[in-house]
């Protein structure tokens, strides 16, 4: 495949060397001939028209058969501009008849022009051939009218060898193949060009996308240029990365999903085993079916989760955007904790705005996002403390705030706090339960309304989400 790349630009440069000489052997040698023969027909003309009107009719001045020039001083005016002209020149009268001529060599005139006809060449100035088979090879024949009194006497007929046309366009094609040649050679700079600026480049992401077949993803391509191919290179090189970052992202899931399944169901399958060969007696029953219940829960939750996010993966969340009162979903929420926070003393400060706020989004998924950050701020709130939400407006957005002054998030992981399973250090002891994806959920959920969420922490002081929303109208 490479190489036969290689083989098309040789190719396609001889082919575009061929065709440059066959259209300069053809077309140009053609309209170079062309020209010349108009040039040359005119020439002629003009020189044929100055003789026939200065110089031929004071043949036809008496009534003499000599004329009033001698036949002589006629003939040595035709030898003269035949030196000139290198044509054969023909003084014939009116009926064809021949007076006088001057040939060059190899050629000789009739005593009469059979079918003579002087409308013969038209408009054109010229006729091209043997003219009546008088010449062995063709000639250009031009012919003036000799008048004397408004009355035509008679004709001057020059006739030049057409093998002088051929010769000045030989001489002048010649550079021109020259310079054609030296074109065509220096043309091979663009061919170098081509293998340097093109060739190679491809060559290089065609080798680059057979080892990403291979499932080589740490092949990288060297960009050197700054033009649509280094872009391209730069590109496969991002995408390489991004697959890499991608398949190292999804066995990191595959381990956490299976590390956070297989410990829940070896606890479970251990109580059930104790309890079914009798290790566990039956008084002790209650207590081990409450731990395997709790697993049974975290398993439902992390499988719940799982699918939340997959349906982001998939881009298949639809949401259901319409107008609500954001703070009455606040106050659900919150009311939905009473159970959870009373053990530990824990209160839920709701600090809201007066009169009803009406934002545009998906009720549900907002609801899901509150009760995330809700729960997350009294899993790790000390016991009597308290949870703050507030609402506060700003322009056409409504931002909501979820406060609490728990254990805090070490600086150096707030980044990873929205990573899929992560779980910060200082949270493990304190989250039993939790799957390490309410968080990743929350920014889905957020990013998927085209709003932002923040995070602001303190060690050992507290931590704050802030979301936006816009407001409905």
């Amino acid at each position: 495949m490479k190489s036969m790349l290689h083989l098309k630009f040789i190719a396609l440069y001889i082919i575009f060397g061929f065709l440059c000489l066959f259209t300069t052997a053809t077309l140009t040698t053609q309209l170079v001939e062309d020209r010349l023969m108009e040039d040359t027909s005119q020439t002629l003309y003009r020189e044929a028209t100055l003789i026939a009107s200065d110089y031929l009719p004071s043949y036809f001045s008496d009534s003499s058969p000599a004329g009033g020039s001698s036949i002589d001083a006629v003939q040595a005016q035709l030898a003269a501009m035949r030196l000139y002209l290198n044509a054969s020149l023909w003084f014939v009268d009116s009926t064809g008849t021949m007076i006088t001529s001057s040939n060059i060599e190899n050629t000789s005139a009739p005593e009469v022009i059979e079918d003579f006809n002087p409308a013969e060449i038209g408009g054109n100035q010229y006729i091209s051939g043997t003219y009546h088979g008088y010449f062995d090879e063709d000639v250009i024949t031009v012919m003036a009218p000799v008048t004397k009194g408004f009355v035509t006497k008679g004709y001057l007929l020059i006739h030049s060898p057409a093998e002088n046309i051929e010769l000045r366009c030989g001489a002048m094609m010649f550079p021109v193949y020259i310079s054609l040649a030296v074109i065509y050679l220096l043309s091979f700079i663009f061919l170098l060009g081509v293998h340097f600026i093109v060739y190679r480049p491809v060559k290089k992401i065609s080798e680059a996308a057979q080892q990403y077949a291979r499932g080589n993803l740490d092949y990288e391509i060297p960009v050197t240029a700054h033009d649509e191919v280094g872009y391209l290179s730069a590109s496969l090189n991002y995408m390489a990365a991004q697959l890499k970052d991608m398949d190292d992202y999804q066995k990191k899931i595959v381990a956490n999903v299976s590390h956070d399944f297989r410990s829940p169901l070896t606890s479970i399958k251990g109580y059930v085993e104790a309890m079914a060969d009798g290790t566990i007696p039956p008084e002790l029953y209650g207590k081990y079916l409450n731990i395997i219940l709790f697993e049974t829960e975290r398993l439902t939750d992390l499988t719940s989760d799982l699918l939340t996010l997959n349906e982001f993966d998939t881009k298949e969340l639809l949401l259901s955007k319409a107008e609500f009162d954001i703070q009455e979903v606040i106050k659900k929420t919150a009311a939905s904790f009473e159970a959870v926070c009373t053990p530990k003393h824990i209160s839920i400060e709701l600090l809201l705005m007066p009169g009803i706020v009406r934002v545009y989004a998906d009720r549900r998924k907002i609801q899901q996002v509150l009760y995330n950050l809700i729960d997350n701020a009294i899993k790790f709130s000390e016991n009597d403390s308290s949870v703050t939400v507030e609402v506060t407006l700003k322009n056409e957005k409504a931002f909501i705030s979820v406060k609490d002054h728990g254990i805090g998030i070490p600086r150096k992981e707030l980044n990873k706090i929205w990573e899929r399973f992560y779980k910060s250090d200082l949270s493990r002891g304190k989250d039993k339960k939790g799957t390490g994806l309410g968080l990743s959920i929350v920014k889905e959920v957020i990013q998927a309304h085209n709003e932002n969420i923040n995070v602001i922490s303190t060690e050992g002081v507290g931590t704050e989400f802030i979301f936006s929303l816009s407001r409905a109208g």
